[in-house]
């Protein structure tokens, strides 16, 4: 048995688990979690990285006492897009901007002036996202900062190398830049060139798997750890980790990793780069073993989070509960519509959303509750329906993965409106993929497949089977296209 730290944030937490693996075994453990508060100053929205670090040192110290001062490796993953800059002495340049901040508005229609998005789509294979990196680093090119700037880090790489001293950039997170050719799993240096990038502010791109040096030795004496610990690069996207986590058999499966948001789509072979692909707006974002993952962003758990936040945190199982008594899709919002994007008014904009589509109006909690999660199910069944279309790769059964499989309600609304079944689980998908890659470099695990049929037999995983009638999610999807 060896012991691995697996840190994985959140746009609302981070944790640190320890994974315990051997050739038959893997168990995890949460050894720290911490709160991801994003803060709001006058320049507008700003993650708290040094607040992350901080609590990543402290998930290393707990993770330490839970076997015994030592562990094997220490991997990384976080949400996408996001980076911090650094000066030639690598100091970091202010808190890295929060993806949700609004200077990025209306920069898409500049960059298309110059790469009109076809051909932008046609290069990268990326979903049009306001807050995709390139799009960041276009509204940035006025700022103060970025001048002065030697080194751009993705979030994952910028703690790793506050822990290690050592720089790269790890390649399943690169792929959400909307900088790099996912057939060649390289820099789109046209892209970049056309749009006056510098990819000489990226560190080389590593590898899942591939070493990403050693705990520098303050970090040893602050952590209590006993050297050498190495921290190995896994797939830094935490979900290109919870991919890695999907406990499938074969091919034919859709998965989604569910969560803040939902990923809803295919582990592929290639990428499908199709203007039809792009209009639908589906993302070629890489993924471990030279896999690509096919999927629609769908603004996901976060319109439940933010209404619960602004209902004064009441108890979520009561609330699911009564939203398990109110009449099925009654009434249906776009949850992939970007009005639905930044904090705020969540349960009034859902409203206004069902009243300017001539729908019932969901009043109580429950009603906003159910809404949102119909929604979110109806999400679901017509990504996973485009992306079989789209791509040629019919699937048999649905995996969902991470934070919401614990809502049931969801997950077998998910199987109703998909009209497949769905296996749930595991909860810590992103932990779990991060456990997996740093364990297959040090020899534990074999392939992708391999993996997965250790986390089946390890793992707990529950089955809905489909039920009810499909024609009345067909009916509430067409009252949302004629919306």
């Amino acid at each position: 048995m060896k012991s691995y730290a697996a840190v994985d944030l959140g746009a609302s937490s981070g944790r640190v688990m320890v994974g315990r693996v051997g050739p038959h075994s893997l168990e995890l453990t949460e050894a720290h979690r911490f709160p991801n508060r994003p803060v709001r100053v006058p320049e507008g929205l700003r993650w708290d990285v040094l607040a992350l670090y901080a609590g990543v040192l402290e998930g290393l110290r707990a993770a330490g006492a839970h076997s015994g001062g030592r562990l094997d490796s220490v991997g990384i993953d976080s949400w996408a897009v996001d980076y911090g800059l650094l000066d030639a002495d690598g100091a970091l340049l202010g808190n890295p901007v929060h993806y949700r901040d609004p200077r990025t508005e209306g920069v898409a229609e500049k960059v298309w002036a110059t790469v009109p998005a076809q051909e932008l789509y046609a290069a990268t294979g990326l979903q049009y996202a306001p807050f995709n990196t390139l799009y960041q680093l276009a509204a940035a090119r006025t700022s103060a900062q970025l001048p002065y700037a030697d080194r751009l880090l993705l979030i994952p790489d910028l703690l790793a190398y506050w822990l290690t001293g050592e720089q790269g950039t790890e390649l399943t997170n690169a792929s959400t830049t909307q900088l790099i050719d996912p057939r060649t799993r390289d820099w789109s240096y046209d892209i970049a060139s056309r749009l006056g990038i510098d990819l000489g502010l990226f560190a080389p791109l590593r590898q899942p798997g591939d070493p990403a040096g050693v705990l520098r030795g303050e970090v040893l004496e602050e952590t209590g750890l006993t050297g050498p610990v190495p921290v190995t690069a896994v797939g830094s996207h935490d979900t290109a980790s919870a991919v890695a986590a999907v406990p499938a058999e074969g091919e034919r499966f859709a998965y989604i990793c569910t969560g803040t948001w939902s990923l809803a789509g295919l582990e592929l072979g290639t990428p499908v780069l199709t203007e039809e692909s792009r209009a639908a707006n589906f993302t070629n974002e890489l993924g471990l073993d030279g896999t690509v993952r096919y999927l629609r962003n769908i603004m996901g758990l976060w319109l439940l989070q933010e209404c619960v936040r602004a209902w004064g945190d009441p108890d979520l199982g009561e609330l699911l509960l009564d939203a398990s008594k109110v009449p099925a899709l009654r009434s249906v919002v776009d949850a992939g519509d970007a009005a639905f994007l930044a904090p705020g008014r969540m349960p009034e904009r859902i409203a206004e959303a069902c009243r300017a589509s001539g729908q019932p109006v969901p009043a109580s909690p429950a009603e906003v509750t159910r809404c949102i999660l119909d929604s979110l199910a109806l999400a679901h069944r017509g990504a996973i329906a485009e992306a079989q279309r789209l791509a040629d790769h019919p699937v048999d059964v649905v995996h969902v993965v991470g934070g919401g499989t614990r809502n049931t309600l969801l997950c077998q609304l998910t199987a109703d409106a998909c009209g497949l079944p769905v296996v749930a689980g595991p909860t810590e998908a992103a932990a779990l993929g991060n456990v997996l890659v740093q364990s297959r470099a040090h020899g534990l695990v074999g392939d992708l497949a391999d993996g997965r049929r250790l986390l089946t037999r390890t793992q707990p995983l529950t089955r809905y089977e489909p039920r009810g009638d499909a024609a009345r999610w067909s009916e509430a999807e067409a009252r949302l296209t004629r919306g």
